[in-house]
């Protein structure tokens, strides 16, 4: 494809993503109204209202200390989901060709998966003490098994008949894994990746506040013990809104680029 023709066809996938958004807007939206309508029921110390949250987060957001404590935990989140999506990916990918490996990785992710994140937090806080190795490692057993069980399915589910062809047109394994394989994978890596991003978001803040680490976690805890409901919602929706900034700007528009093959039967505008 030519430079123009990739800045073409990168501006109007823009414009798709941008008309998309208005249902996350009315879907915003009605979360507001929701809020509000909880706010009049239960007062502010229960819940405050949406402005008033809007405005603790306009307040924090303003002093440049708290922009490093909100990009502390955005970094610990992504180190721990990087290594989380990479480890689970590969595994995932070798169980998936590999039938054995599958049989004896099911019981252990039964077990990790068994065990809630906060006990794995109290453990790596007795390994690790208040570092930031309780944090990643805590992150990396939360998201792991789902980028495993995203990446075996997604082999184990391809298309026999798809490699068959391949290989009858002298494809190596590599070429058969890289070209048929891993389309069909991505299918079932991205919702994984989706999730996992989402999880290792919840679990370091979850693992700061336990933790005493510092991040948004502290700055929960620093608010619970003052009472101060709107500032504890206002790093919540902080966090949140690190977390859609990461997944809307990062990950869907290179899952975008990599499944362009589904644009194809979709109506221009309708997004997923």
């Amino acid at each position: 494809m030519t430079a123009p023709g990739f800045i073409a066809d990168r501006a109007f996938a823009a414009l798709r993503f941008l008309w998309g958004a208005w249902a996350g807007l009315a879907a915003v939206a009605l979360l507001a109204a929701l809020w509000q309508a909880g706010h009049e029921a239960y007062g502010d110390f229960i819940l405050p209202a949406p402005l008033a949250t809007l405005s603790a987060a306009g307040g924090i957001i303003a002093d440049p200390h708290n922009w490093s404590i909100a990009l502390e935990t955005v970094r610990r989140a992504l180190q721990g989901f990087v290594a989380a999506a990479c480890a689970g990916s590969v595994v995932g990918l070798i169980a998936g060709y590999s039938p054995a490996t599958m049989r004896l990785a099911r019981p252990l992710l039964t077990v990790i998966l068994g065990v809630p994140p906060i006990a794995w937090i109290v453990l790596a806080m007795i390994w690790f003490g208040s570092t930031d190795g309780t944090v990643l490692v805590t992150i990396v057993i939360a998201a792991t098994p789902l980028m495993f069980v995203g990446a075996a399915e997604g082999v184990a589910s391809r298309d026999r008949g798809l490699d068959d062809m391949a290989r009858a047109f002298g494809a190596t394994a590599w070429q058969r894994v890289a070209t048929v394989g891993m389309r069909h994978v991505a299918a079932h890596v991205f919702p994984a990746l989706t999730i996992s991003l989402g999880t290792a978001f919840k679990v370091a803040v979850m693992a700061e506040l336990l933790a005493n680490t510092g991040g948004i976690g502290g700055a929960l805890a620093r608010a619970r013990s003052n009472l101060d409901v709107a500032n504890a919602l206002a790093w919540v929706m902080i966090s949140v809104g690190a977390l859609i900034i990461i997944e809307y700007g990062v990950v869907h528009p290179i899952r975008s680029t990599f499944e362009r093959w589904r644009e194809a039967a979709r109506p221009w505008g309708i997004k997923r």
